[in-house]
């Protein structure tokens, strides 16, 4: 039997850090929000062991990439002997905060559940997720969701009306951030390391009462902080965007993808377009419908 799945992507509506745990880690809220531009992975059973495959020659295929991670965890976790042979086809830009990897490694854990049978839970999933990075567990559901703690507690939430009819454009300059730096770097900047609780709810609720553009300010993100003051060539890709009609223009993650929101997929069609003339035809571009 062989299985292939797609492997969808995200953007942080909004994503407030509210200071350093003692485990190390930061403790956050945050809004995902599903982007339908998706990986893919196929799978199939082996004897034995764990084989990975990636049409994307940079990206190793050994136990430190997540879908092989996720892999082990999953046939540990079950008690199953048996192998599996997967494939990621690679169409998500990497280190771009559009959380590719995590959503590949989550869809390796619904992919091999459904591979095999289903014979773990959603709940077993869920701690196997956790234990894979902050982000995973959002992509073993596919609604937009508030996270809390370091990421890994997900809640759900229904379609935003202010988001009906809109279109995500999403913009990627050619370079990465490193999540690691981008953490780091917040020491600079104590008001981004040490927000407010309640920004993610009260975007919530705007989003589900109010029109975009009455939410527009509300939408946040605190590792702008450092990534715009090294890289402020994203902070001129907002103003631009804002410029031309998008009510929200933002750094998703740890960047170094910028995400605007147009009203209809014809107004980012026209600004995309202005984009390039103003800004070269190097950067990686695509349009999604919401």
């Amino acid at each position: 039997m062989t299985l292939e799945k797609p492997s969808p992507c995200k953007v942080n509506l909004l994503l407030n850090i509210l200071g350093k745990r003692p485990d190390g880690f930061h403790a956050l809220e945050t809004v995902f929000h599903p982007v339908n531009l998706c990986d893919h992975i196929s799978f199939a059973r082996t004897a034995t062991g764990v084989a990975l495959t990636c049409s994307e020659p940079s990206l190793p295929t050994d136990a430190t990439n997540l879908v092989h991670r996720a892999a082990s965890k999953f046939l540990e976790t079950a008690k199953i002997s048996a192998g599996v042979r997967l494939h990621l086809e690679k169409k998500i830009p990497m280190a771009a905060g559009l959380g590719g990897g995590s959503g590949n490694a989550a869809t390796t854990l619904l992919g091999l559940n459904e591979l095999f049978d289903r014979p773990l839970s959603v709940d077993q999933l869920h701690a196997i997720a956790a234990t894979l990075g902050s982000d995973v567990n959002f992509f073993l559901q596919s609604q937009p969701a508030l996270a809390t703690g370091r990421g890994e507690n997900i809640s759900p939430v229904a379609a935003f009306p202010a988001l009906r009819g809109a279109s995500f454009l999403l913009i990627h300059p050619g370079f990465g951030i490193s999540t690691p730096w981008a953490y780091r770097e917040l020491a600079r900047f104590p008001a981004a390391l040490n927000g407010t609780p309640g920004r993610a709810q009260q975007l919530i609720s705007l989003l589900q009462t109010a029109p975009l553009p009455a939410a527009a300010p509300e939408f946040y993100n605190s590792l702008e902080a450092p990534a715009l003051d090294k890289y402020p060539v994203l902070a001129l890709y907002q103003e631009f965007l804002r410029a031309h009609g998008a009510p929200v223009a933002l750094m998703s993650g740890s960047g170094s993808t910028t995400f605007a929101i147009f009203p209809t997929a014809a107004t980012a069609e026209a600004a995309v377009e202005k984009f390039k003339s103003q800004f070269g035809t190097t950067c990686w571009t695509a349009i999604v419908p919401v």
